[in-house]
């Protein structure tokens, strides 16, 4: 059995490289688990970290019966990793937060609020802690892909989310899609939700981010992007008489 099942919440936390970061985790994770509105799991999906973020995980999950891991067999980038802890969790509600605690799990409160009505809620990083060129980066990446997916999110790029688990598993994933997720969500006619959230600097480990996968990489993925939005099949399924609508 899936014993994410056994829950109504389950974070997702992508992990390349972050051994400096593990013990901050489990103390801010754990802290929200033990009193989240909902009946919160932790599932650490390992990207083919070379230090020693998986052994750390595992002694984590030991400590905890609420925390469990994934570990993949080689680095497959953040996208991969999400798909990897969204088609591997099976509660109602599934998040996402980085590794790196540049978000705040008790955030993950505020979102929660709005879960029931909106497909996506997602946090906008209020007051953000990073350099001046990296916010100039976002700026303009996030301007160019609303311009292209007219998806009107503010903040696309913001590390905290949460999702209705049945709809983020019918989301074409590729790589560099969780960029795209409000835009893939609403290709599904899903509601999206903008809440601010608090923002902090990088205290440990170092960013996988630069100037190409920051800006370069997004250009391209907004082109696929319309590419596909163009050749995208929805439906939605009517009367049948074995697995209901």
């Amino acid at each position: 059995m899936n014993k994410t099942s056994e829950y109504d919440f389950t974070i997702v936390v992508p992990v390349y490289n972050e051994e400096d970061n593990m013990d901050a985790l489990e103390s801010r994770l754990s802290a929200f688990t033990s009193h989240s509105p909902l009946k919160t799991c932790v599932l650490f999906i390992d990207d083919g970290s070379k230090d020693s973020s998986l052994e750390r995980m595992k002694a984590i999950c030991s400590r905890h019966p609420e925390f469990f891991y994934l570990a993949l067999r080689e680095n497959g980038g953040l996208s991969a990793a999400m798909k990897a802890g969204i088609d591997a969790a099976k509660s109602k509600y599934v998040g996402y937060i980085d590794a790196d605690l540049q978000t705040d799990p008790e955030d993950f409160a505020l979102l929660l609020e709005h879960a029931p009505e909106y497909e996506l809620v997602m946090g906008i990083r209020a007051n953000r802690k990073d350099s001046g060129f990296k916010k100039l980066q976002s700026k303009i990446a996030n301007g160019f892909r609303r311009m292209m997916t007219h998806d009107g999110v503010q903040d696309t790029g913001c590390p905290l989310k949460v999702m209705h688990t049945e709809q983020a598993e019918r989301v074409p994933f590729f790589t560099g899609m969780h960029r795209f997720l409000p835009a893939l969500f609403q290709l599904q006619n899903a509601r999206v939700m903008q809440i601010p959230v608090r923002h902090y600097p990088r205290t440990a480990g170092v960013s996988k981010y630069n100037l190409w996968n920051r800006l370069w990489s997004p250009f391209i993925d907004c082109f696929a992007y319309r590419w596909m939005k163009k050749r995208y099949i929805n439906y939605q399924r009517g009367d049948n008489n074995f697995i209901g609508k």
